[in-house]
């Protein structure tokens, strides 16, 4: 049999599309699904402008997109000051609104 290219892996969620609502992990970090990361173009950049909401509260932040060693998802950590200011704690559900590639120079 021949290995198929293209997935790795288990099936992934089902996020396709923006906006998306995800649980926040206990290291404060956020899930950005493969599949949305495909559709998005975003699996080559390192950092990326995302604006999240909290109970009626939005704010946008650059993070830098980590990535998982065997799939093609990535997470970002929410920083303190904002987790602060919104209340966010881990288990809490996010909605993320727009996610753009940002393009820092240190990547040459």
């Amino acid at each position: 049999m021949g290995k198929t290219i293209g997935r790795v892996g288990v099936r992934g969620l089902d996020i396709e599309s923006l906006p998306y609502k995800i649980r926040v992990y206990l290291n404060n970090q956020v899930l950005i699904p493969a599949r949305l990361v495909r559709r998005l173009g975003i699996g080559d950049y390192r950092y990326a402008r995302i604006t999240l909401k909290y109970k009626g509260r939005t704010e946008t932040i650059v993070a830098k997109l980590l990535r998982t060693r065997n799939t093609f998802s990535r997470q970002f950590t929410i920083p303190k000051n904002v987790r602060e200011k919104l209340d966010i704690e881990p288990g809490s559900e996010v909605e993320i609104l727009a996610i753009e590639p940002v393009y820092m120079a240190e990547e040459r």
